[in-house]
């Protein structure tokens, strides 16, 4: 009942500071953000949102996002959901005029379009939209994997090991039908009508058809021929839908949608995914095994710069994969050291920072958070805003990847059986070649590079002389002035002339900060 009262109490305290339930248009929830559709972002009070003791931080992108954390984003939205449906109709309209609002909403449209509405990031943000919904079951089955694993090494429990075995692996052996059918959902299609297609490729029978001079294998093409078959299986039905009769269609859209597409996924896409897959781990393999701390150092170092781009998205199919191929993906740890990176960088600013009261209170508010792998408050609150200390954090994240890098290139493959955790919330999901206790020292040791390199960066290079005099100033008292914003909040603009030009908005991805 606590729990609840102290849920409920969020989402009343955040339901006015976005303008009240009328200003409410659509509300979802990913792993960690309340995301909210809004009519009018101007009546949204972000100063008083992001004091709330519950709220980690705000991102803007096509949705207005609230980091609450991991577990009681859940639980909030459902009671923010709840207010909103039992709030009363509104009596009048907001005390503004008709051209006001028009000015406003047609700005914030400008602005977000100018950012955000390139084609490849928008196909990206759909992609992404297919898999973000599939990683709490990631999750759960993965943890279930590596608890079974462990019975299994110690020969432990031995009649509990094939029950485990089979709640890991059954959502695993479907998980190309769940594919389909968020494919066709998002995409506009009938969803189980994707899920029909994209269950012919894990269909046992499949092993007695020949496509290319052999036969075919259940579960070839994996996840990516699924996504491809679902896509074909929208095309076809719209195109169905245009031209059958009404009164035929019921009959016929059904039929031929699943006779075409999976005709052609039998007899072209799962060979032809099944190969691109197979390339895919034969890569990652490769470029870990011969790049090692090469290939570790630029992908932990570039990681969070292709967030800010929005491109982190392209390699939620590419993990995916490779969980479905090898049990485990080697790329998320190594990604997983840029939030390393954020956590080290962030403990010198706060060192760095001993009068700045504003900075350091939303680090020691943001920090336990980092520590478990949700990076955005500290990102968006302390690092990104004051510009050099993000590119400090990118270097600390660099030399963590690069050392699981070289550990892979010696041949201890660390990976992780889900992708959406990261920082101290990955260790229960690490799998790989070696056993249990090398691939945790070596992980261990990724974060612990990640944090010192960090932090060391950002001590002795994240800040100008001119930054330490303004940021270590007195406070001034009272609201701020417009156009300028205090370094430590989400906004972009700060009273460092260092400080970048405001970046992209971000996207959501879960992966390794959440989404």
């Amino acid at each position: 009942m606590a729990t609840t009262d102290k849920n409920r109490a969020t989402a009343e305290a955040i339901l006015p500071l976005v303008g009240g339930a009328g200003n409410v248009a659509s509300i979802a929830h990913c792993m960690t953000r309340l995301r909210l559709g809004l009519h009018d972002r101007g009546l949204v009070r972000d100063e008083e949102l992001r004091a709330l003791p519950a709220v980690l931080g705000v991102v803007e992108d096509e949705t207005y996002q609230i980091v609450l954390g991991p577990g009681a984003v859940a639980r909030v939205t459902s009671q923010f959901e709840e207010l909103v449906r039992e709030a009363p109709a509104p009596a009048a309209g907001p005390p503004t005029t008709a051209e006001e609002l028009a000015a406003r909403g047609e700005a914030i449209r400008a602005d977000r379009k100018a950012k955000n509405a390139t084609p490849v990031k928008l196909f990206l943000r759909r992609i992404a939209n297919i898999f973000v919904p599939l990683i709490p079951a990631l999750i759960g089955c993965g943890i279930i994997a590596g608890l079974n694993g462990l019975l299994t090494n110690l020969h432990w429990l031995p009649a509990v090991v094939p029950a485990l075995a089979a709640l890991a692996s059954g959502f695993m052996s479907l998980l190309a039908v769940f594919v389909g059918y968020n494919t066709a959902k998002e995409f506009g299609g009938t969803p189980i009508l994707g899920g029909a297609v994209a269950a012919i490729i894990v269909f046992p029978g499949v092993a007695n058809v020949d496509a290319f001079g052999q036969k075919l294998s259940p579960g070839q093409g994996g996840v990516l021929g699924a996504l491809g078959a679902a896509l074909l299986a929208v095309w076809v039905e719209k195109w169905c839908r245009r031209r059958i009769p009404e009164a035929l269609d019921v009959l016929v859209t059904p039929t031929l949608t699943v006779l075409v597409s999976g005709l052609v996924t039998l007899f072209g896409l799962m060979y032809v995914a099944g190969e691109v897959s197979t390339a895919i781990g034969t890569f990652a393999t490769w470029l870990l095994s011969h790049g090692g701390s090469g290939a570790g150092f630029v992908l932990g170092g570039l990681f969070l710069p292709l967030v800010m781009l929005g491109l982190h998205q392209a390699l939620i199919p590419i993990h995916t994969t490779l969980i479905e191929q090898q049990g485990y993906t080697v790329l998320l740890p190594i990604l997983a050291m840029a939030g390393a990176g954020q956590v080290g960088a962030a403990a010198a600013v706060y060192l760095r920072l001993p009068h700045n009261t504003s900075i350091r209170r939303t680090i020691r508010s943001a920090l336990p958070a980092g520590l478990l792998g949700v990076g955005e408050p500290l990102i968006y609150g302390v690092s990104l805003p004051l510009g050099r200390p993000f590119i400090t954090a990118c270097v600390g994240g660099a030399f963590g990847g690069g050392f699981v890098g070289l550990f892979n290139q010696l041949g201890a493959a660390v990976g992780s059986t889900a992708i959406g955790p990261s920082g101290w919330a990955l260790f229960p999901l690490l799998a790989g070649n070696r056993g249990l206790g090398e691939m945790i020292a070596v992980y261990a040791g990724g974060l612990l590079v990640g944090y010192v390199t960090g932090f060391i960066a950002t001590y002795y290079f994240g800040f100008t002389r001119t930054m330490l005099q303004e940021l270590n100033a007195p406070q001034p008292q009272g609201p701020s002035t417009p156009g300028t914003s205090t370094p430590g909040t989400t906004t972009p603009t700060t009273t460092s002339p260092d400080t970048p030009p405001a970046p992209p908005e971000p996207t959501s991805a879960p992966q390794p900060t959440s989404a």
